[in-house]
């Protein structure tokens, strides 16, 4: 038996009958990636005299740390970051639902590998130019995909 790619994403719309869900997505992915990268730099900034300056010595991983949490806690709130909420996009699974917590870190997760590793990270922007959802490497594993929000 078979699987279509319509069976597989049953609860997101289809591109090709409503491709205004799917408009832009990648442009506005990037938008919201900038806001979200200065937002996090902000908030890393704020915290690093609470460590006593100490957070300097260790400033990528405070980053990083900083980073994911936003990123799962807004994720697993409200399906978007708020560079995402600016953006006018949101995350929804496979079912058209949005994230739950643990796939908000699944999604987190996979977010910062493809980061952290290039080739990866080429791999997810062409998908996101390709595909017909534009999804990422992420989404294209999680069954995720960023919608514009209505």
């Amino acid at each position: 038996m078979t699987t279509t790619m319509q069976e597989t994403y049953w609860g997101l719309p289809d591109p090709e009958t409503a491709p205004e869900f799917y408009d832009g997505v990648p442009t506005k992915r990037f938008i919201a990636w900038v806001i979200d990268v200065i937002l996090i730099s902000i908030l890393t900034a704020i915290a690093v005299p609470f460590t006593a300056f100490l957070g300097l010595f260790v400033l990528p991983f405070l980053y990083a740390t900083i980073g994911f949490i936003y990123r799962w806690v807004s994720l697993a709130r409200g399906s978007a970051t708020p560079g995402m909420r600016f953006a006018s996009l949101e995350i929804r699974n496979r079912m058209g639902e949005r994230l739950d917590t643990g796939l908000a870190g699944l999604h987190t997760l996979g977010y910062y590998i493809s980061v952290a590793m290039a080739p990866a990270q080429l791999v997810s922007i062409v998908l996101m130019l390709i595909s017909s959802r534009r999804q990422g490497l992420t989404d294209h594993v999680l069954g995720t995909a960023a919608l514009n929000r209505a």
